[in-house]
């Protein structure tokens, strides 16, 4: 399948192939919009089974991300990149910068950070051949992990949703199943453990189960028993497509609010949720915590000031719900909407060069 069948009726504006014979590197880098300013989105380094299937990959992920960053009320676009292997065995010193300079032909249309596969050490590395790098540790005068913004913002959207469905935005008592308990589900169930919440959670790392049942009390079931696991909201933070034709009739939950990206496999199953009664908290407005907490890099990173932006996706979320009860839709359409209404309104001003950072 070629590129411009894979994107189809999308709008991505540029796809970028690299390629280094010493090191190995395959990479795609998508971008998706710079309309509202240079397109930021993490670096993902995973075993993909094929091209076709990284570049799928990229595709959605960027578009994604365009969406995530202009319901945030950020003035950034959306791009993705993806390497094409094992990040265990293949990732080097050599294939970090010849990725670096990949990023650094593009001249700031495209700005990385850390995502699956990807670590903040690799982002030091990417450095030393461009600047358009976010995510740094705080010693390179960046923001370090993302991950505990993201966790942030989650749960500011579980308060929110709870309030929601509930009248109470406490969550002491609730049962949320995380599926996933990686860097962000992980600090998720902390979260939720400090809030008084039970936590149900899966995950393939069984050092990392093991280390928030210990810690945290978390009960652990299989990663396929999770969808049938009686709760009040149901949080995927793992791998995108958790919602799927497989698992939207067996959840057991009055919400689903997570980490992940793309956790619907197909925007029906957002209907289907509706139809069940299970309120859905559209994932790029749940979990832009990371991006939020990022961006703020580009101004002279400062943490209260990053942290006052992410608990702002509460209040993003409660208006998503509105519009969405306003005009009889689902909340997954009226995000979209109100992504693409800040794209079209602020994005043709153009108040900003393209390439230069905000």
């Amino acid at each position: 399948m070629g590129v411009f069948e894979a994107i189809g009726s999308d709008t991505h504006e540029e796809v970028l192939y690299g390629h280094d014979s010493v090191s190995g590197l395959r990479t795609i880098i998508a971008i998706h919009s710079t309309a509202l300013g240079p397109a930021l989105g993490g670096t993902r380094f995973f075993p993909y089974e094929s091209e076709e299937t990284a570049l799928r990959d990229a595709l959605r992920l960027a578009k994604g991300m365009s969406y995530k960053s202009a319901a945030a009320g950020l003035d950034l676009g959306g791009g993705k990149a993806v390497i094409i292997g094992d990040p265990q065995t293949i990732k080097t010193e050599r294939l970090l910068r010849a990725y670096g300079r990949i990023i650094d032909s593009l001249g700031g249309r495209y700005i990385t950070a850390e995502d699956v596969g990807a670590t903040t050490a690799d982002m030091i590395t990417i450095s030393k051949e461009t600047q358009w790098v976010t995510g740094l540790p705080d010693a390179y005068g960046g923001s370090g992990d993302p991950s505990p913004a993201t966790a942030r913002g989650v749960l500011g959207a579980m308060r929110g949703v709870a309030e929601r469905l509930w009248g109470s935005d406490d969550l002491s008592d609730r049962t949320i199943a995380v599926q996933g308990v990686g860097k962000v589900g992980s600090s998720l169930v902390e979260r939720l453990t400090k809030a008084g919440a039970k936590t149900v959670v899966c995950d393939v790392n069984e050092a990392a189960l093991q280390a928030v049942s210990s810690e945290y009390g978390s009960i652990i079931v299989g990663i396929d028993e999770i969808f049938d696991v009686e709760c009040d909201i149901f949080a995927p933070c793992a791998m995108g497509g958790a919602i799927n034709d497989h698992t939207v009739e067996r959840l057991r939950c009055a919400a689903v609010t997570g980490a992940a990206n793309n956790q619907l496999e197909t925007p029906d199953q957002g209907d289907r949720l509706a139809s069940r009664g299970i309120l859905y908290a559209p994932d790029f407005i749940v979990n832009a915590g990371g991006i939020i907490n990022i961006a703020d890099e580009m101004h002279g990173y400062d943490w209260r000031r990053a942290a006052t932006a992410v608990d702002q996706i509460r209040e993003n979320l409660r208006k998503v719900f509105d519009k969405a009860d306003q005009q009889s839709i689902h909340p997954y359409v009226a995000a979209i909407e109100v992504a693409k209404e800040r794209i079209a309104g602020i994005g043709s001003i153009n108040l900003r060069r393209r390439g230069h950072r905000p």
